[in-house]
């Protein structure tokens, strides 16, 4: 499954590569000359291999990520509706639980979600202690390693959120550069547009940055919405283990079976 996992990835960032390149293709078909200045630096002689271009690129693959976040904590808040532990106000002894714990063995997201593993993992615990207090601890044990994991889902986001703005930056830099370059030469201080040709390089420059920080503050507002649904998603689940398995436990510990 991890391969499968590898291969969805690697199919969402291909899309989010053509997505981006179509994207800036289509700027740079119909934007106006102004704004394909400041969106693609598209009279750079060396487009387009332009810092802004990168951009566009790093933020569409930003976006393939949070795509492949919000499937994920769909299909965890779907886990909710399958129905792996009975809802009716009754106990749940061994017998009970070995079934519970082989009919979420048996599906396909019985070691992969956060709600069947959470089950399943707690089952386990009990089984072999009798103990509900440990089935407990074993629980929140799991709510916070798994709280972990979502965080560690996000460090790919994190780097994309740092590495626009660290681009637009790179960019201004790079645009204050050439701009100086242009003026060091003395032959351009003759040309009559000499104030024009230094001011427009310098604006390019700047505008990299605000770019660039605008698309990082899309970036970080809809990966905070994403990463909201899916630790939603995780304490829905820790709710459920707790309200329909934690809080039925008591009729079926190891000292009251006969071998």
């Amino acid at each position: 499954m991890k391969s499968g996992s590898f291969v969805r990835r690697l199919f969402v960032f291909m899309l989010a590569l053509v997505a981006a390149i179509v994207a800036i293709g289509i700027i740079r078909v119909t934007a106006p000359p102004m704004m394909q200045e400041i969106l693609l630096d598209a009279d750079a002689s060396f487009w387009p291999f332009t810092v802004q271009n990168i951009m566009w690129v790093a933020l569409f693959i930003g976006f393939g990520e949070l795509f492949l976040r919000w499937s994920a904590a769909a299909d965890e808040q779907s886990q909710l509706k399958r129905g792996y532990l009975p809802t009716e106000n009754q106990s749940l002894d061994l017998p009970m639980l070995g079934k519970i714990k082989d009919s979420i063995t048996s599906r396909r997201f019985g070691k992969e979600a956060f709600l069947p593993r959470m089950i399943t993992r707690t089952i386990d615990q009990y089984s072999m202690s009798g103990k509900e207090d440990q089935a407990i601890s074993v629980l929140n044990s799991s709510l916070e390693l798994y709280m972990h994991e979502i965080d560690l889902r996000y460090s790919i986001l994190r780097y994309l959120t740092w590495l626009i703005p660290s681009l637009g930056f790179i960019g201004t830099v790079m645009g204050i550069m050439f701009a100086l370059q242009y003026a060091g030469i003395p032959a351009n201080a003759e040309v009559d547009d000499f104030l024009y040709q230094v001011t427009s390089r310098l604006g390019v420059a700047f505008t990299t940055t605000l770019v660039a920080l605008v698309m990082s503050a899309v970036l970080v507002l809809i990966q905070s919405l994403v990463q909201s649904k899916e630790e939603r998603a995780l304490n829905e689940a820790g709710q459920y283990c707790l309200d329909n398995l934690i809080l039925r436990l008591g009729n079926g510990s190891p000292q009251k079976e006969t071998a």
